[in-house]
């Protein structure tokens, strides 16, 4: 076990970190309010099992190799930002809705639901990066069990963020509704998500890597 006060500042990171916007808060608003509630936090679940991989692949040395690879590493960053500019796309394209407005469309199966969650965690390198150069900081070799500790700080930052996320997918319905019957709202909202996720996408594919 990490000691008290390591524990309590890296807990207190996880929560800048969730609290800070990002592709899978995006990713799971949007969910909540295309299909409910429920549709998010089963997205949720598929995120937090992303999460469940990088924190062991960092605990147990793998995510270092992808780190060290210079191909292995851009080939996930491009990915992911490409995937973000897909979502951008979406939201603006001819036709194209708001994530934040009701739709009347199929709705995904929670197996598909979890899936995508899954992709859309797997598809951030930053949480890699996140991981190997965050978690060394707070364990201390001196009291040994490195991986105890490793574990349990990456499996505090997954609890802090399904936590938020979670409260944030329940909440997140309250915004459709007062977007409902404001078109002018719903067309500025899907222009300013689309700047979002096209920012991101720039700034995940032309980051140097660390």
């Amino acid at each position: 076990m990490p000691h008290l006060a390591a524990w309590l500042g890296f807990a207190l990171v996880a929560l800048g970190m969730v609290l800070t916007p990002g592709p899978n808060m995006i990713y799971l608003v949007s969910r909540s309010i295309c299909q409910g509630p429920r549709a998010g936090l089963v997205s949720l679940g598929g995120v937090a099992l992303g999460f469940v991989v990088y924190m062991l692949s960092a605990a147990l040395g793998i995510t270092a190799l992808v780190i060290a690879v210079p191909y292995a590493y851009d080939a996930l960053r491009i990915a992911g930002a490409l995937y973000l500019l897909f979502l951008a796309w979406q939201s603006v394209r001819p036709g194209g809705r708001s994530p934040f407005q009701l739709r009347d469309l199929p709705r995904d199966n929670a197996r598909k639901l979890f899936a995508m969650g899954f992709v859309t965690s797997l598809l951030n390198p930053k949480i890699a990066v996140l991981y190997l150069s965050l978690l060394p900081q707070f364990i201390d070799p001196k009291i040994g069990h490195v991986l105890g500790q490793s574990l349990t700080l990456g499996f505090t930052q997954i609890a802090i963020s399904v936590t938020i996320n979670a409260c944030i997918a329940m909440t997140a319905g309250s915004i459709a509704l007062f977007l409902a019957g404001r078109p002018f709202w719903l067309a500025a909202q899907r222009w300013l998500m689309a700047t979002v996720l096209a920012g991101l996408a720039l700034r995940m594919a032309t980051e140097a890597r660390r």
